[in-house]
């Protein structure tokens, strides 16, 4: 018996559409695609990212992948238009996940990216070991978020649930002002330039790789920047007060001070979590829930708060009675630490190897 072909839709068939739309081919889906510009969505078929322009009202799920300004548009189109679950790719999630309070709309960010722009630039393999954000409201269906987890898993993405209000003030410090301070850094270089001449040549490895984010799309930050401005602002002020502490240090010759920063950041950039790939790493928590909406991504976003992996999910239905269980795949070094969290919930929990 030959598998049903799997059915998804891609609005906006820009970098990050084209990028998901290539990832879900290589699945075996059948894509459908569209644009607000037809040459871009001309452009994409025309590559193999979509197998078809237009709308599909059969997709499981609709990606929409669009600018800020017009996601809520694209978002209720999409739920209108289709039967399937619908996402979108912002990465500012708290007015969206507001706005739209939908069973069938699960917010999500894509922390991935590339300096290219559009399509021609789309690259399946763009979201191996990136970062995935799923901001579920009240309102979201568990099935939708287990399937689109596990769908994203599949992709390669590192799924992480929380609070839209969370994510978007966490983003602003790690992507929004990294980028900001890229562009600020690039444009003092820039200007200086123009008295010296030789210094954008002297620009090394670490100058190059600091502000290579700047190179981004400046369109789409104009709708990040008002979208988030004050989880931004907030951020910003921090960094400037830490810049103005360093600058005291550096001016009054502190190195015990500057030492014990610098070996600060040093320890914290070595730290940085790393995706799990080898199997015997990972063990599956067991988590006996109620048949109670919102518990999928009551756990998840626990795991979050954690900072416990979850590599892949599911659900095991009981053939009796109002219990299930949901099966997470975690770290083998992170698994106690969940299960502790789980307890304190008063979920019951237990580990189990993998098959």
């Amino acid at each position: 018996m030959t598998a049903q072909i799997r059915h998804a839709q891609i609005v906006g068939t820009g970098l990050i559409g084209g990028s998901i739309a290539m990832a879900l081919k290589s699945l075996g889906w059948h894509v459908t695609g569209r644009d607000k510009v037809p040459e871009n969505a001309t452009k994409a078929l025309s590559l193999g990212a979509i197998d078809l322009i237009g709308s599909d009202p059969e997709a499981e799920f609709t990606f929409v992948a669009v600018p800020a300004s017009s996601v809520e548009e694209e978002v209720r189109r999409a739920l209108d238009e289709t039967v399937g679950f619908v996402t979108d790719t912002g990465s500012v999630k708290a007015s969206i996940t507001s706005a739209i309070s939908n069973p069938r709309f699960i917010p999500g960010h894509p922390m991935a990216g590339s300096e290219q722009d559009g399509v021609n630039g789309s690259d399946p393999k763009i979201f191996a070991g990136a970062v995935w954000v799923l901001t579920p409201s009240s309102a979201t269906e568990d099935n939708g978020l287990r399937e689109l987890q596990t769908l994203l898993g599949s992709i390669g993405s590192d799924v992480v649930t929380m609070d839209a209000e969370r994510h978007d003030a966490l983003v602003a410090v790690v992507s929004h002002v990294p980028h900001l301070t890229a562009a600020a850094m690039m444009c003092m270089a820039d200007d200086r330039a123009n008295d010296d001449t030789p210094l954008l040549r002297l620009a090394a490895g670490g100058f190059r790789d600091m502000t290579r984010i700047a190179a981004g799309n400046p369109r789409i930050w104009l709708d990040i920047c008002q979208e988030n401005r004050l989880a931004i602002v907030s951020a910003l002020d921090e960094l400037s007060k830490r810049l103005g502490e360093m600058r005291e240090i550096v001016a009054g010759s502190d190195v015990e001070n500057l030492n014990a920063l610098l070996s600060q950041a040093r320890r914290a950039r070595n730290n940085l979590p790393a995706r799990y790939v080898r199997p015997q790493d990972l063990i599956e928590v067991r988590v006996s829930i109620p048949d109670k909406k919102g518990q999928i991504a009551k756990i998840t976003m626990l795991a979050a708060d954690c900072d416990v992996n979850v590599a892949d999910i599911e659900v095991a239905h009981s053939a009796e009675g109002s219990q299930g269980v949901l099966v997470l795949v975690v770290s083998r070094n992170e698994s106690q630490r969940f299960l502790t969290a789980l307890a304190g919930m008063a979920y019951n929990a237990t580990i189990r190897e993998l098959a």
